[in-house]
């Protein structure tokens, strides 16, 4: 059963940071490309970055390059996402993700299809004063 599951998001002020993690199980986990989406209240789920199995590529939504950088531990089926400089609008609920297979498909895919990829329960990330 393929499991993917994320601790905890975190509170930060605007421009502080936070690292969550994403604990994979259930499946080869350096076999697949994997991602991070986010869902703000009231739309739908937009990816924010890939990496592929190997992590030879990474991939960020405009908004957010340059402040996050994603990255993998295969030998501990961890996946982490370091964010810096956080804003106000970085407010979200995170989502780890797995991709379909070992290069990344989810930048051009979701939306609008994200059901195709299997995500975790979510993790809350508030940045707030």
């Amino acid at each position: 059963q393929v499991q993917l599951v994320e601790p905890g998001g975190g509170l930060a002020q605007p421009g502080g940071s936070l690292r969550p993690s994403c604990t994979a199980s259930g499946f080869i986990f350096s076999s697949y490309g994997m991602s991070w989406a986010r869902r703000v209240p009231g739309k739908g789920l937009e990816w924010v970055a890939a990496i592929t199995s190997d992590s030879t590529q990474t991939l960020y939504q405009e908004a957010v390059k340059g402040r996050f950088v994603i990255s993998r531990d295969n030998a501990k089926n961890t996946l982490y996402l370091d964010m810096n400089n956080l804003k106000p609008q970085d407010t979200a609920v995170y989502y780890c993700g797995r991709d379909l297979g070992p290069i990344s498909t989810v930048q051009v895919m979701c939306p609008p299809n994200c059901d195709q990829f299997t995500w975790g329960q979510g993790a809350q990330v508030t940045v707030s004063l």
